[in-house]
């Protein structure tokens, strides 16, 4: 009982801080799915990533926060408010994520696992060929709260986004991924330097303290692939 007793007081707490949260008002209060966008778009302001006219590739999308920044950044201006924006689109955007996500304007989405070979296969189908300029990832595995086994399970969705990064990206292109503090860490920031020109470790104010969450952003292929020597 005092087990239970102490989970429902740790559940109030999270719920009240929640609701207190001033990211989750400013979305609530803008239209986004959720407080995540945020991160995003403290990350995008501070590096000039996203700009109309590009291809996007959203993974781990759902609820659709991410997407809905980036559909608001490709909208020309005044183009409605909440969210995503709506009317015309001035670049594409592809989403995908295990989880299903609710429909966002012109947004196309995939919903499978990025483990698995036939899903990467249907979104490469889907771009058709077409470079990426910017990857972002806030996918994160099912914790375990073992900390070898979910050290591994974040490392090898961050290998995967890499992977994906290196065989699409144009030259100058970017891949902004979660990664968290503590065993492993290290690791994947040695592999986007291997991989990138430029490293840039950010923890946006909107990513909760507590939280061992934070990102990296790699610019610039230092090995792009032979399709994607012309940067846009």
């Amino acid at each position: 009982m005092k087990i239970k007793s102490k989970s429902k007081k740790l559940n109030k707490a999270w719920l009240h801080d929640h609701l207190n949260d001033t990211y989750v008002k400013l979305a609530q209060k803008e239209g986004y799915r959720a407080r995540a966008a945020y991160k995003l778009k403290e990350i995008d302001e501070e590096l000039h990533l996203l700009r109309p006219g590009q291809t996007v590739v959203d993974l781990g999308s759902a609820p659709g926060a991410w997407s809905q920044y980036v559909r608001r950044k490709f909208a020309p201006r005044g183009a409605g408010s909440g969210g995503a924006a709506t009317g015309e689109l001035h670049g594409s955007i592809i989403a995908l994520d295990l989880l299903t996500m609710e429909p966002i304007e012109d947004v196309v989405f995939v919903q499978g696992d990025f483990h698995d070979e036939a899903v990467v296969r249907r979104l490469d189908e889907v771009l058709a060929g077409r470079p990426v300029d910017v990857v972002v990832s806030d996918m994160a595995p099912n914790l375990s709260g073992i900390a070898s086994s979910d050290s591994a399970r974040v490392a090898h969705l961050v290998e995967l986004a890499v992977e994906f990064a290196q065989a699409h990206l144009v030259a100058n292109g970017a891949l902004v991924c979660k990664v968290f503090h503590g065993s492993g860490h290290s690791q994947l920031v040695e592999l986007f330097k291997r991989t990138f020109r430029v490293v840039k470790p950010i923890k946006p104010k909107a990513s909760r303290d507590r939280s061992a969450e934070t990102f990296l952003v790699g610019i610039g292929l230092k090995q792009p692939a032979a399709r994607t020597d012309a940067a846009t």
